[in-house]
């Protein structure tokens, strides 16, 4: 067990990523406002902001064990675990809920253990594969489908040695394809012969994301965990009990989790923090299928493949989301704005998709009948960011997830939630935390 991988906080004033002292954000006096009626003859909360509700001022003793802000995957299995370890927990978001303005929502997540050489995600995903299935059994919904991955490699790489030595290290089923026997298990794929094969991980498949958002949330509830939505946070203010403003009210915590997805730039800007996050638009397109059947899920896996287009991935998902369409999308998109996302232009994507699949998915329509969007935020590395703030240690962040961190969302939870309770986690921390954006490290 590391303790000791995120504690580095000296000399922080010289570290990239933090901002003078004279931009951190003062402490001040609060006084505390909140609905008089916390629920219904149910017991279930009652977010009421009618003007016309009386209201009465909270005594200063009410006081959270942890606030998470954002009520995404990670926020709202950051919430379940706290609240499940008997913390007093709220969990605020400032869209109401469901909505499709962050990097939560949609139909579909990828879920796999293959991640080439990075063992200590596939090592993640052992356990976060448990705690889907047990979420699973408390929900009594089908939140998982197991379809495979097909990793589709390229000559002159090692990725896909590294993808094989990783998952038999870690006693994952797999099976590796030379060209030839990658060709004839799936014909409807048209690709040169400098691929030179791919891995297909059995663990894989795909996860209904908006059911298992919601499962969770509901779980958390269930516990007795307050969800309020419609709540945009406007001010954090650090002290030994933080104090967190939002539109409608104040509220106190011994600690705060941060997990504001395509916020976190702006949030941590105003804690102190010059953390290198970029937010992207994804376009999520689907291609509709020229003989149905022919890409189901009883068929065809979920698929990658590395430098796809340019140095980017291209990632698939079979037609378990619409009839007769398939998810083929480009894992990247244009710097943007998440107050102002849909301003970005993105239809260099899709002209590059439509050549893509023209090219290599010839059982698709060349050209996607729908289009979603949804955000990610990057690291350099596409490592996440799981830390303490350097100079508030109740101040827990959860960021940077790099478009791959909703299948991990059940242990990443259970991290920042262990952090919260002023604990260490099980896991080594040294690929999460904040000291890596140093000069020294980019």
């Amino acid at each position: 067990m590391r303790t000791d991988a995120c504690d580095d906080n000296n000399d922080r004033e010289n570290d990239d990523w933090f901002l003078p002292k004279d931009k951190l954000v003062p402490g001040i006096g609060c006084r505390i406002y909140l609905t008089s009626k916390l629920t219904n003859d149910n017991g279930a909360f009652l977010n009421s902001r009618n003007k016309d509700d009386s209201i009465h001022v909270m005594t200063e003793d009410l006081v959270y064990d942890v606030i998470i802000v954002g009520a995404g995957i990670v926020g709202s299995y950051t919430a379940y675990h706290a609240k499940r370890t008997g913390k007093s927990t709220l969990l605020l978001e400032q869209f109401p809920l469901p909505h499709s303005r962050g990097s939560s929502h949609g139909q579909s997540r990828t879920i796999r253990s293959a991640y080439g050489d990075l063992e200590y995600y596939t090592q993640m995903m052992t356990k976060a594969f448990r705690m889907w299935n047990e979420l699973e059994d408390q929900s009594r919904q089908t939140l998982f489908r197991q379809t495979g991955l097909l990793c589709i490699g390229q000559k002159g790489t090692k990725y896909l040695d590294k993808t094989t030595d990783c998952l038999r290290k870690n006693k994952t089923p797999f099976r590796r394809l030379d060209y030839e026997e990658f060709n004839k298990a799936f014909p409807m794929l048209s690709y040169p012969s400098e691929v030179g094969g791919a891995v297909v991980d059995y663990s894989a498949g795909l996860l209904l994301a908006g059911r298992a958002l919601t499962a969770v949330q509901n779980q958390y509830l269930k516990l007795g965990g307050l969800l309020h939505d419609g709540e945009k946070m406007t001010e954090i203010i650090p002290g030994e009990v933080i104090k967190v403003k939002t539109e409608a009210r104040l509220y106190q915590a011994k600690a705060v989790v941060l997990c504001v997805g395509p916020w976190a730039k702006k949030v941590l800007t105003k804690l102190g923090l010059d953390v290198p996050l970029q937010t992207q638009k994804i376009k999520v397109c689907y291609w509709k299928e020229k003989t149905p059947g022919t890409f189901s899920s009883r068929h065809f896996p979920v698929f990658s493949q590395l430098k796809a287009i340019g140095p980017h991935l291209v990632y698939g998902v079979p037609c378990d989301e619409y009839p007769d369409l398939v998810k083929v999308c480009l894992h990247y998109g244009p710097t943007v704005d998440p107050d102002y996302r849909d301003t970005a232009n993105d239809r260099w994507v899709e002209d590059a998709l439509q050549k893509y699949v023209k090219e290599h998915i010839p059982g698709l329509e060349p050209y996607p009948v729908i289009t979603e969007s949804c955000i990610y935020t990057n690291t350099p590395d596409e490592d996440f960011v799981l830390d303490r703030h350097p100079f508030y240690n109740n101040i827990i962040i959860g960021a940077g997830f790099s478009g791959h961190g909703f299948k991990l969302a059940p242990v990443v939870g259970e991290i920042l939630a262990t952090m919260a309770a002023g604990k260490t986690p099980e896991q080594d921390m040294t690929y999460f935390c904040l000291n890596r954006f140093k000069k020294s490290h980019l």
